[in-house]
């Protein structure tokens, strides 16, 4: 059966105003920082990598993947942006996919935007960045050691950011702490197998054609072009397969239903394209599709411009 995709982030009236402020004024000051730092560490490879990674996970997010017990999880991507791109350039890749997400989508509210950018671009980020790097070193270089830092990294990322959402849920006075963490924490470590299998594909497709990428060979010097081109047709088949998604609710949807505070989520200040369904288009399925080939070729627009304009700046 054909489905549409679910919405998958914090919603406005989740979180207190003054919760929702403070992780803006988080979000802000660390995408500064990675807008100041990825300048510094940004080299040829990573400006196509930026953009084809931005793409590749917004249309990755959209297929919802069923878990147990009618509900869904989806892809972060946090680890695999942080594992190819480092910590600084992954961290505005996911700022590119979720801010978009929330502006042109409506997935995710604006006044909470602070707090899912906190979440899934900053910490997503930064846990898999300090997982990664312990678990690999422990294998010493050895292969195998990428796969399962891999699979752990996304894991934890994925654990870690819900038990987050937890805490700011109960800060909120939404719902409290003794029943939020175990609830939160409990489903997404069922979530983060997932993400952690899904990780791993993507680094054997990676480590058996480009293991230059992986750091594990030698760069390929000039030979950018085919990773744009393949990385873009990746990402806009995944738009299109996105109507494929399980339309059960994703982790934190399911716990709010569970427990009795969906009904506290605000409906959005305005709608362009809600629920990834492009408007004026009667058959639901294609509506998906365009919706999803728009959002991801957006995304790698806005990334990819980001990565130039830095590169750019950095080499004049």
């Amino acid at each position: 059966m054909l489905l549409s995709p679910t919405a998958m982030h914090i919603p406005d009236g989740f979180l207190s105003v003054v919760v929702s402020v403070l992780f803006w004024l988080f979000s802000l000051l660390a995408i500064a920082f990675s807008i100041k730092r990825v300048k510094q560490n940004l080299g040829e490879k990573e400006v196509p990598l930026m953009g084809v990674l931005a793409a590749a996970i917004f249309a990755g997010q959209m297929l919802n993947f069923t878990v147990i017990g009618g509900t869904s999880g989806h892809l972060l991507g946090a680890a695999l942006a942080t594992i190819l791109v480092g910590p600084w350039a992954a961290i505005l890749v996911m700022t590119a996919v979720v801010a978009t997400q929330a502006l042109l989508f409506q997935d995710g509210g604006l006044i909470v935007l602070g707090a899912n950018l906190f979440n899934m671009a900053v910490v997503g980020v930064a846990v898999s960045y300090a997982v990664y790097r312990l678990i690999y070193q422990l294998f010493k270089g050895r292969e195998v050691g990428i796969f399962i830092a891999g699979f752990i990294a996304a894991w934890s990322s994925i654990f870690i950011a819900s038990l987050l959402v937890a805490l700011q849920l109960a800060l909120s006075g939404t719902f409290s702490a003794d029943l939020a963490i175990p609830a939160m924490g409990g489903i997404h470590a069922l979530i983060g197998i997932g993400e952690g299998l899904i990780t791993i594909g993507a680094l054997a497709v990676l480590f058996a054609s480009r293991p230059d990428l992986l750091n594990i060979s030698p760069a390929q010097a000039g030979n950018n072009r085919p990773i744009l081109i393949a990385g873009i047709l990746i990402a806009l088949l995944l738009a299109v397969l996105s109507p494929l998604a399980s339309s059960d609710p994703d982790g934190l949807e399911w716990v709010a239903e569970e427990y009795g505070f969906l009904q506290t989520a605000q409906e959005p200040l305005y709608q362009i394209i809600p629920d990834y369904v492009f408007p004026g288009v009667e058959n639901e399925i294609v509506a998906t599709i365009l919706a999803g080939i728009l959002g991801t070729l957006i995304v790698f627009g806005i990334a990819w411009g980001i990565a130039y304009a830095r590169r750019a700046k950095a080499t004049s």
